[in-house]
């Protein structure tokens, strides 16, 4: 396992809340930069960045994460929402020291650069208007109350629907399925798909996906949530349950699998 580097010094303290949730949520998925990247359109180089804590990762990102590793994402995208907010204010206090990556000096030619201002007695940056100051310090306020609020939530409570700001599409929270586990003329059903043997993967979506997680979980094997997802979790419990029954481990629900499952 990579050893995970301590986040940067200077990074927002909001903004580092939402990256060690992030990184949190990467390692319960056993998710390499690989899968990652993957299974969320976004280059392994972006989750280095986002996950480095070099740069805020947008909000389709955080959105594709919590998809990807069955995550609630109503919580996680307010912690986006208030850590943007507050990196946006950052820059406005100092609009020369958040160029892109590509950009940015090494930290030897910024220490090089402080120095020299020091020297030559250059005064600090300060915003050229009183009433911009005050207004970022009550925007600072505000959001500091709304991370509290927002942290006090219980993550096993259904959270309650959150605005939608004007011009932001809505997000919808994962699908979840009802188990009714039964068993008619030999076979197990959980009364999701109709009794479906259709082959799943890694990645499939909808009723088959959630009809395999309910039966994984009567054999004692938990996939995670039944929400329909082929995740990561899904697919360890799929090969956790075909080593069990002597079948070839390869992650995919084909026939013998499900027959397996039924039976």
């Amino acid at each position: 396992m990579p050893r995970i580097k301590p986040l940067p010094d200077e990074l927002d303290p909001l903004a580092a809340q939402l990256v060690v949730r992030l990184r949190e949520l990467k390692t319960h998925g056993e998710l390499t930069m690989r899968r990652l990247a993957a299974g969320t359109g976004y280059s392994a180089r972006s989750w280095e960045r986002y996950l480095g804590g070099t740069s805020l990762p947008p909000r389709a990102a955080v959105e594709a994460l919590a998809r990807l590793t069955g995550t609630d994402p109503v919580r996680l995208l307010a912690m986006h929402e208030i850590a943007a907010a507050s990196w946006d204010i950052r820059r406005a206090e100092s609009p020369g020291e958040h160029e892109p990556e590509e950009q940015r000096r090494s930290e030897d030619e910024k220490g090089e650069r402080r120095e020299q201002e020091r020297e030559q007695g250059q005064p600090p940056r300060r915003l050229p208007h009183i009433a911009l100051t005050a207004g970022v310090l009550a925007l600072t306020v505000a959001f500091m109350a709304a991370l509290l609020l927002v942290l006090r939530l219980d993550e096993n409570v259904a959270p309650a629907a959150v605005a939608t700001p004007a011009g932001t599409a809505a997000t919808t929270p994962p699908h979840s399925y009802l188990c009714r586990i039964a068993r008619t003329d030999g076979r197990w059903s959980a009364g999701i798909n109709n009794g479906r043997d259709t082959e799943i993967s890694y990645g499939d979506t909808g009723t088959d996906v959630a009809e395999a997680q309910c039966l994984l979980r009567r054999a004692g094997i938990s996939p995670g949530g039944i929400d329909g997802m082929f995740g990561p979790l899904t697919l360890r419990a799929v090969k956790t349950f075909q080593d069990r029954a002597g079948l070839v481990v390869d992650g995919m629900l084909g026939p013998r699998s499900w027959k397996a499952l039924r039976g």
